[in-house]
This record gives structure tokens, sequence and C-alpha cells, in this order.
């Protein structure tokens, strides 16, 4: 009788644990997937398409290469390898992996058979057998097992398993970001060289008009208001100069953090020489974002998030465990070990809460917000690498113009400064019509090299919110 009624209440547990299962994914609350990036699409066909979002496996295991190279700076190269090896944010996003894989493997260990030994010895008195008391040794093995009837255990293992794949996730985003912040930082730093090199280069052409300005000023050509207007602007360029000087270092030691070494001993040599900029495909498909790293890790948080659930609701049905134990047990520690010592036992143990104070239905409640936080921020990712692809495109595609028409603007203030400084030399313009010819050049060439640098930057950008170059996966 007591076994018909163990096999029937084991066999309603299976039939409710069939209950236990986690709540769909509700695919109508992510953001809808456009056709083409906005920035590069046709106006005709820069609409937003009815898809929507899916929450299928992410592409963040596709080979990106390294798309740095495509800058074509060996130097570039070698400070981006050593960042891989060395840098900070890695090491800990390593770390915190490795934690992630060490719970996995503490959540699998939940659903194998748990063996012991176990060695001992009592002594007392035993109840019926007078005051004297008595010394029992004992030694055995013991096995017990949980039946996973609701699915509770594989739905933490799975929650487990998404919650490691997030964490390497976010390592390929650790990664990508290092790569990309020592990439904007070396441009940065190249670019403050050029700039360097060009305000150098006034400095030089001021000099030697001051030099022309005071053999005039000797020789009552010219007063001594000319004289001094010159000696400010040297002055004046020489100290933008300098503020230059100051801000490559601040680069120079930044690039030092991100690569993981002592930025007293970190140098990088002067050089004005950039490849020219890498070109970008057009028509690039939004699908490209399933590679993100950080979109994939913002899934399978939301993936282990709706485990959870599954968790937590089969708290509310049974948990059966089956323990086994053998071994032996004597009062003489010489007789432990025989035969006729031996003792062992099988037993099955089918538990169910039945009043728990709220507890379960809270937990239950609890799992679900969970769920429904991972859902806004999946959905918040998404939208904001749909934000900072459309950035990164419509950037480069005005910076572009803006180059365009910035060179012509360098082009003439160019022919201006010659035709002033000719004019200068035989006395048909004043100093000041000269002075204003090389503020304007002067002026416009760092407006262009500036124009020049904010498109690299927006290169790497763009490669950053791709996930790391153009390519489309496979």
């Amino acid at each position: 009788m007591k076994t018909k009624l163990m096999m029937t209440t084991l066999l309603a547990a299976l039939v409710l644990a069939g209950c236990a299962t986690p709540p769909p994914i509700d695919e109508s609350r992510l953001p809808t997937t456009p056709t083409a990036f906005k920035a590069q699409a046709p106006q005709a066909t820069a609409t937003v398409g009815e898809a929507r979002w899916a929450v299928a496996p992410p592409s963040d295991a596709e080979p990106r290469g390294d798309w740095w190279l495509a800058f074509g700076d060996a130097t570039l190269n070698d400070l981006i390898r050593r960042s891989l090896v060395n840098n900070n944010d890695l090491q800990g996003a390593a770390a915190r992996l490795a934690q992630a894989r060490a719970l996995l493997r503490s959540t699998n260990a939940d659903r194998l058979p748990q063996v012991g030994a176990s060695a001992g010895a009592t002594r007392g008195t035993v109840a019926g057998q007078g005051p004297a008391a008595t010394t029992v040794y004992n030694a055995g093995l013991g096995a017990s097992w949980e039946v996973d009837l609701s699915g509770r255990l594989s739905e933490a293992t799975r929650a487990a398993s998404l919650d490691a794949q997030s964490r390497e996730a976010l390592l390929q985003s650790t990664r990508l970001m290092v790569q990309a912040d020592v990439a904007q930082t070396y441009l940065a730093l190249r670019f403050a060289d050029q700039e360097r090199r060009l305000v150098r280069d006034t400095v030089a052409a001021y000099r030697e008009t001051l030099s022309l300005t005071q053999r005039r000023y000797q020789a009552g050509d010219v007063a001594e208001l000319d004289l001094a207007r010159v000696q400010t602007e040297v002055a004046s360029t020489e100290a933008e100069a300098i503020s230059l000087d100051r801000r490559r270092a601040e680069l120079e030691n930044a690039l030092s953090v991100l690569l993981g070494e002592p930025a007293s001993g970190f140098k990088v040599a002067e050089d004005t020489a950039l490849a020219p900029l890498p070109a970008i495909p057009a028509g690039l498909p939004s699908t490209v974002l399933a590679r993100r790293p950080d979109v994939a890790a913002s899934q399978r948080s939301l993936l282990a998030a709706q485990s959870r659930v599954g968790v937590a609701q089969a708290a509310w049905f049974p948990s059966l465990t089956l323990t086994a134990n053998g071994g032996y047990a004597s009062p003489e520690l010489s007789d432990v070990f025989r035969w006729s010592a031996r003792a062992w036992s099988v037993d099955a143990l089918l538990s169910l809460p039945i009043f728990d104070g709220g507890r379960r239905k809270a937990g239950v409640e609890s799992a679900k917000a969970g769920l429904d936080l991972a859902m806004s921020s999946y959905r918040q990712q998404l939208l904001q690498a749909l934000r900072e692809v459309e950035d990164s495109l419509v950037g480069l595609q005005t910076l572009s113009q803006q180059a365009e028409v910035q060179g012509q603007a360098v082009q003439s203030s160019t022919r201006a400064t010659a035709l002033s400084d000719s004019r200068y030399r035989n006395g048909l313009v004043s100093q000041l019509d000269l002075l204003d010819a090389r503020r304007s050049e002067l002026r416009n060439r760092r407006a262009a090299l500036q124009v020049q640098a904010a498109q690299y930057q927006a290169t790497v950008g763009l490669v950053r919110a791709l996930g790391g170059g153009w390519t489309t996966p496979a």
C-alpha cells in the first residue's frame, strides 16, 4: 500500500513538473529591424522595415579579423598587440569570465550524484542497557542524488551557462573597446604631431617676418607699432605650440595606461605620416549588429533571466532525493571491517513545502520582474547600437563634405598669404594685411586637420559600433 501511494505521488509530481515552464519572451517589445542604416540608404528607401528583432542565436563568435590593419600603421599594430596582453580592463573581464565558468561547473555538479566517505567513533550509553558507556566505531560510504522532477536543476544550469556566455561576450566587448580606444588615442596623437608641426612652421614664418620687420624698422621704413605686432604674433603662436606639446604628452600618457605600462617609461616617437582613410562599403546591413558583443551579452542575460523564472516556478513542485548508505559499525575497532558488522540503507525522500509565508510566490514575482528588467536592458542595448552606427555613418558623411569645403578654404587662404607676403615685401600692403592673411591660413589649416582627425575618429567609432569592422558575417 505504501509503495502504491509513493508511486502515485511520484506520478503526480512528474505531471505537475511539466507546468514549470518559463514564460516565452515577448518579442513584440523589441524594436523594429531597419532594412538598412538611415545614413546609407537612398532617400526614397530610408524607412524602417516591418520586421522585428528576434531572440535568435547571436553571431558574436563570428571572426572579425584584425580591422586595425586597414590603417596601414606598423606602430598602431604594435600598440594594439601590446594592449591585448597587458590591459587591466581586459584582465578584469577575463577574471569575471573565469568566475562565471566556475559557477557553471558548480551548478552542473548539483545534477550529478554526490558520493562521500565517512569514518567516526561514538561513545555513550544505550537506552535499556544500563549506565555503562560503550564506544561504537563506524566507517562507510554514502551517495545521494536529487531527481530533477520539475526541471529546476536543468534550468539553473541553463541560466548559469548563459551567464558564462554573457561574460564571454563582455570579454570580447572589452577587447574591442580597448582596441578602439588605443586606435583613437594613437590617431589623436598623430594628428597632434601634425598640428604641432603646422604651428611650428607658422612660428618659423612669423620669425622670418619679424626679422624683416626689424630691419625695416632700423632703416626707418616702418613704425615701432609694426614691430610690436609681429612680436605679439610670434609670442602668441609659440604659446599655442607649447599648449600642443602638453596635449601630446597627455595623449601619450593615456596610451600608456591602455597598454598597462607605466607612463614614466612610455614613449611614442613623433611622426606625421598617416595612411589614407580606409574606405567603408556602401549599403551596410543592420544584421551586422548581431555580432556586437555587448548586444549578444544582453541577449544572453535576457535568456538567463527567463530560465530563472523557471527555477522559481519549480519551487512549487515536489523534490525527490534518493539516498544510499553502506558501511560497517562495531564496538571494537579491530572488528569494524568484519562482514558481520556490515549495514546498509536506501532512502527515497519526496518533499513538498506546504506553507512558507509567501516565500515561493515572492520568488516567482521577483524572477518575472528580473525578466522584464532584462528585456528592457536588451531593448535599450539594441536601440543604443543602432544609434551609435547611425551617428558614425552620418558623421563620416558630413565630415567628408566638410573636408572638401575646408580644403577649398585652405587653398584660398594659402594663396592669399603668398600674395600678401609678396606685396608686403614690395611695400604695396601694410604689415597688418600680411598678419591677417597668415592668421587666416593657420586657422584654416588647423581646422582642416581637425576635420581630418574627426574622420579617422569616426571611422574607428564605426568599427566599434558595428562590433569590429564592417565585414558582413558569413
